[in-house]
């Protein structure tokens, strides 16, 4: 295996680059000297130091080993653009610019804790691997960075990669046999973010937004394109191209019947009048912090009654949850309290309508009455066909963040101050359920912001992004005369 990559190419029966003293020394000279003043420090820096220091601490005298990971192969010999791991771009602050193959070591010794950052350093220009070799050679992938450079960013000692050995004991993540303790502990470390880390997610909820406002104005031209829902996808990963390093997650632009699909992100359907759009997408920072968003329009600019009344149930599931969140509260009961007002809705609404289940009726429109039994209604959640998923999930570095937590600090974990989490409640009638009317079928909604628990209440990043079915209306419909 590469110590940049997770599998060898070879390319000798297609190479053609020079090889020998004599070109190595022609190549080797006449460059000018390099430019290479050494950096300020980022302003991640001292964050990232805190918390290796946390995480140290919950490790007394033992060897912490976190790689970066290698860069996946795609097929043969190219590779998917390499992002770091999640918990080394924490513990480092060292985001898109990770170099593949970087491991961090922290050694808790009895004079303290010494840190490490081992990299493979650039190739010199009087080596053959500069020109020659494409996995990391400045011809084939650009300049890379030196020792010193990224010590001077990142205010961590830095050292060439070849120096790391592995020892007996050590606690390693990121290198496909990771130590569960650690990567538990780098999960539960980023559940409170710091100032640093809400920053970057305000930054990233605002490009975000940036994306959506141009994905409306491109409504028209996809609803001409064939696989317009291609188009919304373009739009909307162009603009986390140009303001951040990439998607945080596939983008679901989910157009009419597909929006009942919970990861669509196929793509390929038409954009039509008359049908929702449900877009599900967030940029990455160059940090690696990402959002997470969706907001659900109709294409036409305006709803039909029976979309509305969906759209509306949706919301108020959503404003209900916000509404409780402060620290003290349970995680899950932002959940419970979404799917409260989901079930009231869809029971007025006389859902579920109650199916035949081995020569009986299941169902009912309330405990109490209605086609099903007491029994039946109050030991099945039925409400939850229409929608299977969880409400919240935290978010930063990863779109689901610390998910190697303990289940005690997660779900049934209480709210502090400095977390943030999505609230994302839907609705989902596929189109060929026969336990709805036919009117709903093929409707699917989901409205998700990203909010950050304060000492009092919560914010929603995401509130400058329209939510009520009014003011999304009205966005459509400004974006298209805009347009």
């Amino acid at each position: 295996m590469s110590d940049t990559h997770e599998a060898e190419v070879s390319n000798e029966s297609r190479s053609t680059a020079p090889r020998g003293g004599a070109f190595l020394d022609y190549i080797s000279r006449g460059w000018a000297d390099r430019d290479d003043p050494l950096p300020a420090r980022r302003e991640a820096a001292a964050y990232a130091a805190a918390r290796r220091r946390a995480l140290s601490e919950q490790f007394p005298g033992e060897r912490l080993v976190i790689h970066a990971g290698l860069m996946k192969q795609r097929s043969n010999d190219t590779f998917h653009p390499f992002r770091a791991h999640s918990a080394f771009a924490h513990l480092t602050g060292w985001g898109s610019e990770a170099e593949p193959g970087a491991v961090l070591v922290l050694d808790a010794t009895g004079d303290g804790l010494e840190e490490t950052l081992h990299f493979r350093e650039r190739a010199g220009r009087d080596s053959e691997e500069f020109f020659a070799n494409p996995e990391i050679g400045e011809f084939w992938i650009g300049p890379r960075p030196s020792l010193a450079q990224v010590a001077a960013g990142l205010g961590l000692a830095t050292a060439p990669q070849g120096a790391f050995e592995p020892r007996e004991g050590d606690r390693a993540l990121g290198a496909g046999e990771d130590d569960p303790d650690l990567a538990r502990a780098t999960s539960e470390l980023r559940l409170v973010k710091d100032e640093y880390e809400l920053a970057q997610l305000q930054l990233a909820v605002d490009a975000t937004a940036r994306g959506f406002d141009e994905v409306l104005a491109s409504l028209g031209r996809a609803a001409a394109a064939p696989r317009g829902e291609r188009v919304v996808e373009g739009v909307f990963n162009q603009r986390a191209r140009l303001d951040g390093n990439e998607v945080g997650y596939e983008t679901i632009a989910a157009a009419g019947h597909h929006a009942c699909t919970l990861h669509w992100v196929r793509n390929d359907g038409d954009i039509r009048e008359g049908d929702l759009l449900l877009l599900d997408a967030g940029v990455e920072l160059d940090s690696l912090y990402t959002a997470d968003i969706t907001r659900t329009v109709p294409i036409s600019g305006v709803f039909s009654p029976v979309q509305r009344r969906v759209y509306e149930a949706v919301l108020e599931a959503a404003d209900a949850a916000r509404a409780i969140v402060r620290p003290g509260i349970r995680f899950g009961d932002v959940h419970d309290t979404a799917m409260r007002v989901i079930e009231r809705r869809t029971r007025e609404w006389g859902l579920p309508l109650g199916i035949a289940i081995d020569g009986r009726t299941v169902g009912g429109t309330a405990p109490d009455g209605g086609t099903g039994s007491a029994t039946d209604a109050e030991a099945i959640p039925y409400h939850r066909r229409y929608m299977v998923h969880g409400t919240s999930h935290h978010l930063g570095l990863d779109v689901h963040d610390c998910a190697q937590a303990r289940r005690e600090m997660y779900l049934d974990g209480i709210v502090e101050a400095g977390m943030c989490f999505t609230i994302e409640p839907g609705l989902y009638f596929q189109p060929d359920d026969l336990t709805v009317p036919e009117e709903y079928r093929g409707i699917g909604v989901r409205i998700e912001d990203d909010i950050v628990v304060t000492e009092t209440g919560c914010l929603n990043l995401s509130a400058a992004i329209p939510r009520t079915a009014d003011d999304v209306e009205a966005w459509v419909r400004a974006a298209k005369a805009d347009a």
